[in-house]
């Protein structure tokens, strides 16, 4: 916990020298709450349950051995290019994505990790509000803390939602294309990358349109 604290007073005060002292106010505020927030959410349900219990969810889970290299590049690329090097947070994207919304006044983007997402789809709800910012970024270091990389990625990818009803790259790649994992292209590996963003855009069975230039978006991410 107290390593947990650390990282977050780290990135607390890079924020803070670039907001100023209202933003310290907003900071402090907002952080207290959030460690509330996550302090009941990781009570009812501890982290330590996480994997066993997205694993029990999905019929066909897969694990990272399963997942297409390709696929993997494509998350990657697409969600949280530091996702190797961080420990749960970003700050860079953090403070770019804080920032933002300070200066709008608007909670419009997130700068979100995989694990922060991961954080927030099993224990929050998609409602943007500052506090669960908080919340999530507490909640990714004890994530961090516990399990592996590779851990945090099969779960991530296990219990995302992709459209049309499916939720789970397993799931996913059978419904889309009648295929297994192993039998992917690369193209509809990073089809498959692209949706989560926006699964209602990007499914293909909504629009064969936006899901083919969200895949060329894709693989322009991955090959830079």
């Amino acid at each position: 916990m107290k390593t947990m604290c650390r990282k977050l007073i780290k990135y607390a005060a890079a924020l803070l020298l670039m907001i100023g002292s209202v933003g310290t106010a907003v900071v402090i505020y907002y952080g207290a709450q959030g460690y509330v927030m996550y302090k009941n959410a990781v009570g009812e349900a501890p982290v330590e349950v996480m994997y066993a219990a997205i694993y029990s969810e999905r019929d066909e889970f897969a694990e990272s051995e399963d997942l297409p290299e390709f696929y993997i590049r494509a998350v990657i690329a697409a969600e949280d290019r530091r996702f190797y090097s961080h420990g749960g947070v970003d700050p860079r994207a953090v403070a770019r994505a804080l920032w933002h919304d300070i200066k709008v006044k608007a909670p419009e983007q997130g700068g979100s990790t995989i694990t922060q997402q991961l954080a927030k789809n099993f224990y929050y709800s998609s409602e943007k509000r500052p506090e669960r910012k908080f919340a999530e970024m507490f909640t990714a270091f004890e994530i961090e803390r516990i399990y592996t990389k590779d851990q945090i990625f099969e779960m991530y990818v296990n219990s995302i939602y992709f459209g049309s009803g499916h939720y789970g790259v397993t799931e996913a790649a059978a419904s889309y294309f009648d295929k297994s994992l192993a039998d992917l292209s690369d193209y509809e590996c990073a089809m498959l990358a692209g949706i989560p963003n926006a699964p209602s855009a990007y499914s293909p069975d909504v629009s064969p349109k936006l899901a083919a230039e969200r895949t060329e978006q894709v693989l322009e991410l991955v090959n830079n």
